[in-house]
């Protein structure tokens, strides 16, 4: 893959203190085992919110201690999983969404627990990683939120294709992933009808196969092992990119560009498939 974050030598799984945590990090493991690199897992303790300036370093050192057993837990299962992968655990303070996204900066990916919170809660839960970590890491941000359940062979990855250089990138991200995985690649781009139908629909759908074309072209060649398909779909990008995905190994789009899966600071896409994917949601910003 293309990026700043491409020499970055471990990949970062923040462990969640409370909730479920083995599908994160059995995909964050097997993603470090298959890449040869290291993994560190990281849980960050946040600051108590002290209203009457009461002395909060018992609990402080009560969540710190907790935090420190599930890092050991973590890393002797992940250890029994692949003995010979090297793990390091980071226990952090501060707050966890910073912390996270700071660490970034020297990661080769970031992976995250989805809690399948509603967007709202998502935004507004004290220990949400997902929406904030997504939009301000400088690195690919991997949210696994259900275990796999593919069905097809060969097994699939989803690339969604919107004409940004994100996506590009995004693209070249799924294609090095299905080449270590032994997958093939989906490159799918959703054509939305606007709500005043246009003269010419047929010809809004020939530009989306010629976008698709000009992004994949060479890459067959380049990874002569990927099978490529690539198509064009009419309808909600998040339920049609979702839908395509529903079996796959994970769905990869690019975020913080211009296009249509992201113009906004996250974009209506990227947001609406951290919460409607049953697959892996693997975002990757511009190179």
């Amino acid at each position: 893959m293309t990026g700043p974050w491409e020499g970055a030598r471990e990949i970062l799984v923040a462990v969640d203190p409370v909730r479920e945590w083995h599908l994160p990090l059995a995909w964050a493991a097997d993603e470090a085992h298959r890449h040869h690199l290291p993994l560190r897992l990281v849980l960050a303790v946040p600051p108590q919110h002290d209203t009457q300036h009461v002395d909060d370093t018992p609990k402080q050192t009560a969540l710190r201690q907790a935090g420190t057993a599930r890092l050991e837990q973590a890393r002797d299962w992940v250890r029994d999983r692949h003995p010979e992968l090297a793990v390091t655990d980071d226990l952090r303070s501060g707050f966890p969404a910073s912390v996270i996204a700071g660490m970034a900066r020297h990661a080769r990916m970031v992976v995250l627990g989805s809690r399948h919170l509603g967007r709202v809660a998502e935004v507004l839960s004290a220990g949400s990683l997902v929406v904030p970590v997504t939009a301000q890491a400088s690195c690919p941000v991997v949210v696994v939120g259900d275990a796999a359940h593919t069905t097809q062979q060969p097994p699939y990855i989803v690339a969604g294709i919107d004409g940004s250089a994100a996506s590009v990138t995004a693209l070249q991200f799924a294609f090095d992933e299905a080449d270590l995985c032994g997958a093939a690649v989906r490159a799918i781009s959703v054509w939305q009808p606007p709500i005043v139908p246009i003269h010419d629909e047929e010809a809004a759908v020939r530009a989306q196969r010629a976008l698709l074309a000009e992004a994949t072209a060479g890459l067959s060649e380049k990874y002569p092992d990927v099978r490529l398909t690539h198509e064009v779909l009419v309808g909600h990008p998040v339920e049609e990119l979702a839908g395509a995905a529903e079996h796959a190994l994970a769905v990869v789009v690019g975020r913080r560009g211009h296009g249509g899966y992201t113009g906004m600071r996250l974009g209506s896409t990227v947001h609406g498939l951290l919460h409607r994917a049953h697959c892996p949601v693997i975002t990757i910003p511009e190179g």
